[in-house]
């Protein structure tokens, strides 16, 4: 993999990590479109550290306050609301977590395959749409409930499958709960947080046993430095247009991009 490669993995998962159409899926097609090699699991790693550092530095003041609040909860000292969001971002990161240990393999090995991808990005982008005209829109962060924090937990387990998309799946669990847009995508980025955190974490004691050659170091900084430059302006891409328009873009890039790869598929096959 050359710097360039780099450069562009790192702008497609700096891109799609934090908007609703999947990074996994389009990390997985970008080669496969491409003719590109796989850039292999430490290049993965490589690139969410981008997107995590991206998420840190953006909510930076948020993370600080969090904490803080949650130390002077667990002292007893405090009643902010700050602490009980911290509580629903531990409790709702839970079962991303389990299904991640449970079932990673599965999914590496069963569901990266073009076609259920493109299967994965139109079913959700019609649940998305389900979501967009049944919600109420109403709740801000303040007004989120436990039952609201468990619902969106369970959704972001479901993003372990290529496609689906893990705030995709987030937000719109938040959409169905009844809150407002932006409310829905900052609590999901609040839960990605920890996610690709973990995920960070065990891939590189995965990657220290077999450690990297001086020749994978420039491209894996060019990829973590893309990554973390083109989140950090996604998140705030997202946030505010969220604020005056609907999800429906993305849904309409989630079909386009499943009719593509169909099309792709029948013109290599037939």
């Amino acid at each position: 993999m050359n710097i360039f490669q780099a450069i562009v993995f790192g702008a497609v998962q700096g891109f799609t990590e934090f908007l609703p159409v999947s990074s996994t899926a389009h990390l997985i097609l970008l080669p496969w479109f491409m003719g590109w090699p796989d850039p292999g699991l430490s290049f993965d790693v490589a690139l969410h550290l981008g997107t995590l550092v991206a998420l840190l530095l953006y909510f930076r003041a948020d993370w600080i306050a969090l904490v803080a609040a949650a130390l002077q909860f667990v002292r007893g000292r405090t009643s902010d609301p700050k602490a009980r969001m911290a509580l629903f971002i531990v409790v709702a990161t839970i079962p991303g977590a389990l299904a991640g240990a449970l079932f990673e393999n599965t999914v590496e090995t069963a569901l990266r395959a073009p076609p259920i991808i493109a299967l994965m990005l139109a079913a959700m982008a019609l649940v998305l749409v389900v979501a967009e005209l049944k919600g109420r829109r109403k709740k801000d962060l303040e007004q989120i409930s436990w039952p609201d924090a468990i619902a969106v937990g369970l959704a972001q387990a479901l993003a372990l499958v290529p496609g689906v998309s893990r705030s995709g799946a987030t937000i719109t669990a938040g959409l169905f709960a009844g809150m407002k847009r932006e409310t829905a995508a900052r609590f999901s980025f609040y839960l990605s947080a920890p996610i690709i955190a973990g995920a960070v974490a065990k891939k590189t004691l995965d990657i220290l046993r077999i450690g990297l050659t001086v020749d994978q170091m420039t491209p894996f900084i060019a990829g973590i430095m893309s990554a973390g430059i083109v989140g950090y302006l996604s998140i705030a891409f997202l946030l505010r247009y969220l604020q005056t328009h609907n999800t429906f873009l993305f849904v309409y890039y989630r079909i386009a991009l499943a009719l593509t790869v169909y099309l792709a598929i029948w013109f290599r096959f037939r």
